[in-house]
Formats: C-alpha cells, sequence, structure tokens
C-alpha cells in the first residue's frame, strides 16, 4: 500500500497577520484596463528594491498585488501596505495608470488582456481556456497564524459560518462587461469556475486533508498545494489560514475593517477550540447557499446562521458578532478598524456606491473613476 506524503505545517506561535492586496491597472485616459504591470515591476525593482518583495506578479498583466510582511496587528498591516501603496501609486503615475481596487471591471474585454510571463501561467490558461482567460477579478486575501496543524481544519471549517459576513460587507464587484450583473459581488461566482476554486472541502483531521492533496497530485490535477484554490485555505508553510473570501477593497478604512474583522474571528475561533469548546459548523450545502445569498445580495442578505437553519438578515447577524468580538478586538489591538465594519452597514458598501453612480446617469467610465477616486481620497 503506497504511503501517502505528510504535509507539514509549519505553525505561528502568535496569531501574526498578512495581508495581500490586488489591484488592476486602467487607463488614466480610457479607465480600460491596462496591460502595463511589467513596466511597473521593473521600476519598482530599480528605483525602490526595498519594496520589491512586496509587490507580486499575478495571472495577468493588467494587475498587480501589494503584500505586507509578518504583522501583528491590522494598524501595523496597514501601515506597511500603505508605504508600498505611495511607492506603487507614484509609479503608476508616471505610467499613465491608475490602480483600481474593486472585484472586477465594469467593461473591459478578456480578450484584449495579456498574460504574465511563465509556465505556471501558461499551463493554467491552457487547462482552463475560456474560463481561465475571463478572470477580470481581484480580490483581498488575510492570512492569520495557527500554532498547530490540529487546530487548522476545525478553525477553518467554523470560519465558514461567516463566510456571508465577509463577502457582504466587501462586495463590490457588480459590473461585468458594460452590465449591472444584479450580483454584489459578481467575482465570487466567477472565481468558482475554476477547477480547484470555490468553497474548500470540509475535513476532520489532517489526515483526511493529506489524502485529497495525494490524490489530487495523483490524477495530475494539481502539482503544488498552492494550486489549490478555495476561498478559504490551509497555507502549511506559513503556518496560516489564508481567507480569500473578500472582493478587492477601494479604499484603505474599509480594508482595515475586513481585516480586523478577520483577524478577530480566528482569535476568537482559536481560543474557543483551545478551551475545550466544540466549535459550530453547519452543512456544506448550507454554506454553499450563504456564498449565493451573499454574492447576489450583498448587505441585504439573509443568512443562515447555524446548523438548525434559523436566518437572520447578514447586517444584524454582523451586529450580534461585533459585539462578541469586541474583547478580541481590545486584545488584538484593533477596536477602531473593527467598528469601520459598522460604517460599511451604515453607509453602504462598493458595490452599492458604484450602482449609484450608474443610477445616477454616470457611464461605466465614471464607475471606473469614482472606484479609483476612493483609494486617491485615502491620501
Amino acid at each position: 500500500m503506497t504511503s501517502i506524503p505528510s504535509i507539514p505545517f509549519r505553525g505561528s506561535p502568535t496569531p501574526s497577520l498578512g495581508v495581500e492586496w490586488e489591484f488592476a491597472l486602467t487607463d488614466k485616459q480610457s479607465g480600460d484596463l491596462s496591460n502595463s504591470a511589467a513596466a511597473l515591476f521593473a521600476a519598482v525593482e530599480q528605483r525602490h528594491p526595498e519594496h520589491a518583495g512586496q509587490v507580486h506578479k499575478e495571472l495577468l498583466r493588467n494587475t498587480v498585488e501589494l503584500v505586507t510582511g509578518v504583522c501583528r496587528t491590522t494598524a501595523e498591516a496597514l501601515d506597511d501596505l500603505s508605504g508600498t501603496l505611495g511607492v506603487v501609486r507614484g509609479i503608476a503615475d508616471e505610467l499613465g495608470v491608475d490602480l483600481y481596487g474593486a472585484g472586477t471591471h465594469p467593461f473591459a474585454e478578456w480578450s484584449t488582456q495579456l498574460l504574465t510571463e511563465g509556465h505556471r501561467y501558461a499551463e493554467l490558461i491552457e487547462r482552463t481556456q475560456w474560463w481561465g482567460r475571463q478572470m477580470l477579478i481581484w480580490g483581498v486575501h488575510v492570512h492569520v497564524g495557527i500554532s498547530h496543524r490540529d487546530k487548522v481544519l476545525p478553525i477553518l471549517d467554523a470560519l465558514l459560518n461567516y463566510y456571508p459576513h465577509l463577502l457582504a460587507i466587501s462586495a463590490s464587484s457588480p459590473m461585468w462587461a458594460g452590465q449591472d450583473t444584479g450580483y454584489a459581488s459578481n467575482r465570487a461566482m466567477m472565481f468558482q469556475q475554476l477547477p480547484t476554486a470555490g468553497l474548500p472541502f470540509q475535513f476532520a483531521r489532517w489526515d483526511e486533508f493529506e489524502s485529497f492533496v495525494a490524490d489530487q497530485k495523483t490524477t495530475g490535477i494539481i502539482d503544488h498545494l498552492n494550486e489549490i484554490r478555495w476561498d478559504i485555505r490551509p497555507s502549511p508553510h506559513l503556518g496560516t489560514i489564508e481567507v480569500r473570501v473578500c472582493d478587492g477593497m477601494t479604499n484603505l478604512r474599509e480594508l482595515s475593517a475586513a481585516v480586523a474583522l478577520i483577524h478577530c474571528l480566528v482569535v476568537d475561533l482559536d481560543r474557543r477550540l483551545e478551551a475545550g469548546e466544540t466549535l459550530p459548523t453547519m452543512a456544506p450545502w448550507l454554506v454553499q447557499e450563504n456564498k449565493w445569498r451573499a454574492a447576489r445580495y450583498g448587505l441585504d442578505a439573509i443568512v443562515i446562521t447555524d446548523g438548525n437553519c434559523a436566518e437572520r438578515l447578514v447586517t444584524e447577524d454582523l451586529a450580534g458578532v461585533l459585539d462578541r468580538l469586541a474583547p478580541i478586538a481590545r486584545d488584538l489591538d484593533c477596536i477602531d478598524e473593527l467598528a469601520g465594519v459598522t460604517s460599511i452597514i451604515e453607509s453602504g458598501g462598493s458595490y452599492q456606491r458604484q450602482r449609484a453612480v450608474h443610477a445616477g446617469g454616470g457611464t461605466m467610465r465614471d464607475v471606473v473613476a469614482s472606484v479609483v477616486g476612493e483609494l486617491d481620497a485615502a491620501g
């Protein structure tokens, strides 16, 4: 009998934090996507080598990703991102492009986008074809450190209960190919079309996860662990759980709110697990329904809150979640940032602001300008 390769989990002694923030590059004149990332990366490496490791390539040449180092708090992570953002924004201005932070672009055509050079990207497109070429999507990924591998899967499963909350506050992708899709997050619906993307499978033990990965490699579905593109996934080499639920964020204030909420949720679940509690989970079909409801209705979604199929407006449930997380926020020094979730609920999300621009007579180009303007307003 063939032995199943083990997957070591590095383990983080503290609930460290790391954030990855994806941006599209848009032409300052037309508002369309610009395949100018290679020039931007070259300029960063030449003129700001100290930031080169924090500016990453992605599948398409219209995309740049800003990443933090290992941070302790939301404020530290946002400060780290802000420094890199200032460098990248300056170079982008010189290249005649803007940084666009929403989850999708309202009118860009996939057929005009260029792939980033590299065997891994070419292989992905060769396999996924039309669906792979459609991936004009941008998101935010948040890593939270976990001390031991046996905690990872229980926390991941319990975190799925909050999937619709995270998607609702970050939803920023209502437009696609010149039309309003009717969804708050069309990105969430698009991304799950890739063969290893979407909701994670739910495993009780780490060896079950190892068996799954072995099957994926044996059958050629993946070659490397990072090709599992779940919305929430273990990152064993970093010792983290990586939360990839959120749409692209258009400004620093709302980004800090989402990061603080994720940090608090993971730490709360970790502490409850440490205290001997069996963490609550929901059946996969309920988790799947919640994802769809949040993608469709955003902050107006009525979500399933437990395994008994109780339902509640997502914003009302969020209010209770925020109250419960208040002591965690104090410990993690993110009280002010977590309060930003309430601000999003009260003032509306990005998808609503984009729709308001369009409903008020604005063009899709005006929608792009409004998204870019939110980042510019941050300084």
